[in-house]
C-alpha cells in the first residue's frame, strides 16, 4: 500500500509541492517567527520552496504577514535568503 505524501503551496509560486521539499516558516503560539527546518514545532506555518525567486514572490505579495496576520521582522527574511542561498552552493 503506498503512503501517502503530504502536500503544501508554497507562498511564492503558489505550486502544490512535497512538505519535504519546501521550508517552513512558523508563528508559535505566543507570537514569535522563525524558521522550522524539522517540521516540528508547534505553531501556524507556512511553506516556501528553497529558491530565492520564490521567496523574493512571497516577500513582496506580503504572503507571510498575510498568513500570520502580522509583520514579519527583516531578520527572517534574512536568514530565509541566506540559507538558500548556501544551499545554492552545495
Amino acid at each position: 500500500m503506498n503512503k501517502k505524501i503530504p502536500m503544501r503551496q508554497c507562498t511564492g509560486c503558489r505550486e502544490m509541492k512535497p512538505k519535504k521539499e519546501l521550508i517552513r516558516v512558523v508563528k508559535s503560539p505566543d507570537g514569535d517567527i522563525s524558521i522550522d527546518f524539522k517540521g516540528k514545532k508547534s505553531g501556524r506555518g507556512a511553506y516556501v520552496c528553497p529558491d530565492t525567486q520564490c521567496l523574493k514572490r512571497a516577500i513582496k505579495a506580503r504572503a507571510f504577514e498575510r498568513a500570520f496576520d502580522m509583520k514579519i521582522p527583516d531578520e527572517i527574511y534574512e536568514s530565509l535568503q541566506g540559507q538558500m542561498e548556501a544551499g545554492d552552493e552545495e
